[in-house]
């Protein structure tokens, strides 16, 4: 399994960004599939998770800001970020969880700054 994320990249507080990871490889239906993120500095942290059902789990930093969705047919998942702040700026990961397996992504950098 592999994960391919992209999206990140630099704007201004207040703006918005969209990332994606698209999921390869021999997947079981059922799974979970979402972000995380890891500032300088800081530990690796929740943004959000999406179940093959679709029920969302946010962080409360970032709820009511992000909105995480997910293509089945194409096993991807995306993070619409918007009014983002400086404190977002991370290495967003994606992760995809499996009955007890997980994979991860590469991270894509998303820097907030005036």
């Amino acid at each position: 399994v592999q994960l391919q994320a992209s999206g990140g990249g630099l704007v201004q507080p207040g703006e918005s960004l969209r990332l994606s990871c698209a999921a390869s490889g021999s997947i079981f239906s059922i799974n979970t599939m979402g972000w995380y993120r890891q500032a300088p500095g800081k530990q690796r942290e929740l943004v959000a998770t999406i179940t093959s059902g679709g029920s969302p789990n946010y962080a409360d930093s970032v709820r009511g800001r992000f909105t995480i969705s997910r293509d089945n047919a194409k096993n991807t998942v995306y993070l619409q970020m918007n009014s983002l702040k400086s404190e977002d700026t991370a290495v967003y990961y994606c992760k995809l969880r499996v009955v007890a397996n997980e994979y991860w992504g590469q991270g894509t950098q998303v820097t907030v700054s005036s």
